[in-house]
């Protein structure tokens, strides 16, 4: 229970941070990822966020992660990946299921968690568009 409760809190200190960064880079517009906090480099994968308006005044705003896929981006399908219920963010989605990335599994030492690459990512064969 006690490793639930430090990894639940490693992910949220992550998020937190996380957020800090995409919003730090994000255009009006869209926005390319190059790094991410936790992450050794550049990112070896085309990470693209952007908040996309809703409804004809576009005033409910909704924000979304694209990775292409690493195989052959002319032919392969696009997966959406719908994150659900209220305030839930599609970061698990990129880092717990599905993404390119996952969190380094190592005892918790009071610093950031680390991100390392997925090898069973569905943007091996897919397109991702998280929401």
């Amino acid at each position: 229970m006690a490793l639930a409760a430090t990894n639940h809190k490693m992910a949220m200190l992550f998020f937190f941070f996380f957020l800090l960064q995409v919003c730090s880079q994000l255009a009006f517009d869209r926005s390319t990822v190059k790094f991410l906090l936790g992450f050794e480099g550049p990112l070896p994968f085309e990470l693209e966020t952007r908040y996309v308006g809703v409804g004809e005044s576009e005033d409910v705003q909704l924000f979304y992660y694209f990775i292409k896929s690493e195989r052959k981006p002319d032919d392969d399908p696009l997966l959406l990946w719908l994150t659900g219920g209220p305030g839930c963010s599609s970061l698990s989605g990129l880092v717990l299921k599905i993404g390119p990335l996952k969190f380094e599994v190592v005892e918790y030492n009071g610093s950031l968690p680390n991100l390392v690459l997925n090898p069973n990512s569905w943007t091996k064969v897919d397109h991702v568009l998280l929401t």
